[in-house]
């Protein structure tokens, strides 16, 4: 099965830091227990080219990299008119070359769904990038068939997300069948909670349930160095079977 689980950030917790190994950088002692990575920090300021080079070759072969995209394209121009920004992301992130994974779309959770402006932006996003892309909605407005209509014709992935923002079905993969991507915030304090047992067991078995789709699951109940003992437990969950 094609499976990859990770963090969001390659941040080691002291409580878990024995269990990667001892020599490298935070980034290549990461890399030697996950095999990918959701990146955060792009949301906030841009990298260098040369820094999303530096990370890929820092890592093995089969390393990848989710990057989320910045905060100035989703939510301070809010999708609208954002092709001269776009295209410095997209060069900025071709740094890392083949170990570029899925580009992330967190929508603000005022957003409305709003198809003009959605087709554009999502028309623009596919002429200057083809790879995988997945998008996390959070209003209402975007979880019934007009968004998810939409999103498969521009083969986008909407993001599973825990704790459900603007839906119930938050928590459902949708859109493009082509993969589906778990955001683990936290439940019930998010970013705070730890993931218990039978949370751990049943996502287990969600992801089992199409084996022909890539997944990807990242936790991002951080706050506490929650994250990684999730993220390496479900690995285990999914290797004994």
């Amino acid at each position: 099965m094609n499976i990859r689980i990770g963090t969001a950030g390659w941040t080691l917790p002291k409580q878990s830091a024995a269990l990667f190994a001892e020599e490298g950088s935070h980034l290549e002692r990461y890399a030697s227990r996950l095999c990918f990575v959701e990146v955060n920090s792009s949301f906030h300021r841009p990298h260098r080219r040369t820094t999303w080079e530096r990370w890929a070759r820092s890592v093995p072969q089969d390393f990848r990299f989710a990057v989320k995209m910045p905060k100035s394209i989703t939510h301070e121009a809010k999708l609208v008119n954002t092709g001269a920004r776009l295209l410095p992301f997209f060069e900025e992130i071709s740094g890392l070359g083949e170990k570029l994974g899925p580009v992330l779309v967190q929508l603000p959770p005022k957003l409305e769904f709003d198809e003009g402006v959605v087709r554009d932006f999502f028309g623009v996003l596919r002429e200057l990038y083809a790879g995988d892309t997945v998008c996390e909605a959070r209003h209402p407005s975007w979880f019934d068939g007009r968004a998810d209509r939409l999103l498969r014709e521009f083969d986008i992935a909407r993001v599973a997300a825990d704790p459900p923002k603007g839906s119930p079905h938050a928590t459902e993969p949708a859109g493009s069948a082509h993969l589906r991507y778990w955001r683990l915030h936290g439940t019930p304090r998010t970013y705070y909670s730890e993931y218990g047992e039978a949370f751990l067991h049943g996502l287990a078995e969600r992801v089992r349930q199409h084996p022909e789709t890539p997944v990807w699951v990242v936790f991002d109940n951080t706050a506490l160095g929650h994250a990684t003992p999730n993220a390496l437990r479900l690995c285990e969950l999914l290797q004994s079977v």
